[in-house]
């Protein structure tokens, strides 16, 4: 079950006395929220706002929402990072997973025993690193926990950002997820190129998501090299607020059209299929916003993204494009 951190709201709400409040979470917490939500109305008598559009994290935030509803304060739940300094009136509440992780970590030895592994997961399980740690090494398996950089604390990735896992990658003979999550955990295996593994304690399984991620590299490969054939380019700008990132998608517009490219800038809130699909005479898109977009999602056209978009770029200058998705951060 999914923990927040309440307590913190009601301090925040005593200290500050809004006149309403907005908060929001990743979709899969969304009932907790609404359930916070109500919590708030019936104790302090205020507006409490469900923002209930997707945030992926804490690039993702939907702040422009809170401010147009006029919310003084905005809670988003669920994104624990290092650090707290984003925005004014942002407040971001930890929500943890009490879920244990005793049961499946024991499953681990039969796989991994004598190996070295790194641990590593998301921010609703970062409590329980330390005692999975634990329960592999008195197993015998040797445990390796990668320290935080920027927003990531020790042992901690996000979709896009790997930099506890990248650094031990000569280190290590895999890595080990705590969660339920395929999409962090592919992101793990493409970024590394090392064998993968999650440790799901809803259903009670140890399994390898190493095949998963080589699909999807297969499939971001297959789509550079299919806009290497475009003759007109979208070059597509997020408009989320940590999404804008207008000095890339100028560059890459100028190198782009070095290479002989016509290219067309577009901006986007929600990036989809159906969206661009209005969109006339494009033959390829580079989406700057996020990079799992280009990844984890189908397009009729090829949608590069900016790690994708550099391997372009080396195509089109007859250089390789090898490991290119083996970098820490894909932005």
């Amino acid at each position: 079950m999914i923990i927040i951190d309440e307590e913190r709201i009601f301090k925040e709400i005593e200290n500050k006395n809004p006149a309403s409040v907005s908060l929001n979470g990743p979709d899969g917490i969304l009932p907790q929220v609404q359930e916070t939500a109500m919590k708030i109305s019936e104790k302090f008598g205020i507006p409490a706002y469900v923002l209930a559009d997707t945030t992926w994290g804490t690039c993702d935030l939907n702040t422009n929402g809170s401010k147009v509803l006029g919310a003084e304060i905005q809670f988003n739940i669920g994104h624990t990072i290092n650090t707290e300094s984003l925005e004014k009136n942002l407040v971001l509440i930890d929500a943890f997973d009490d879920v244990e992780f005793d049961s499946v970590a024991k499953k681990c030895p039969e796989i991994l025993k004598g190996k070295t592994i790194s641990l590593v997961t998301d921010s609703q399980h970062l409590h329980q690193v330390d005692k999975v740690e634990k329960i592999l090494t008195e197993n015998g398996i040797k445990v390796k926990i990668g320290k935080g950089k920027g927003q990531l604390n020790d042992g901690q990735v996000f979709g896009c950002e790997f930099y506890p896992a990248s650094q031990l990658k000569k280190e290590v003979d895999a890595y080990v997820f705590l969660g339920q999550s395929n999409f962090h955990a592919a992101g793990i295996a493409l970024s590394t190129n090392l064998p993968t593994y999650i440790l799901d304690p809803y259903f009670n399984e140890v399994r390898e998501i190493t095949e998963f991620a080589q699909k999807l590299k297969k499939k971001a490969t297959l789509a550079i090299y299919k806009a290497a054939e475009a003759k007109t380019f979208g070059v597509i700008v997020g408009l989320k607020e940590g999404q804008l990132s207008k000095v890339f998608a100028l560059k890459i517009k100028k190198e782009l059209e070095k290479e002989g490219k016509k290219v067309q800038l577009f901006g986007l809130t929600d990036i989809t299929n159906d969206r661009l699909q209005n969109l006339k005479g494009i033959d390829a898109f580079v989406q700057v916003a996020c990079p799992r977009i280009s990844t984890d999602n189908q397009f009729d056209k090829p949608v590069l993204s900016t790690p994708q978009a550099n391997a372009l770029l080396k195509i089109l200058r007859n250089e390789s494009i090898e490991e290119y998705l083996e970098i820490p951060h894909w932005l």
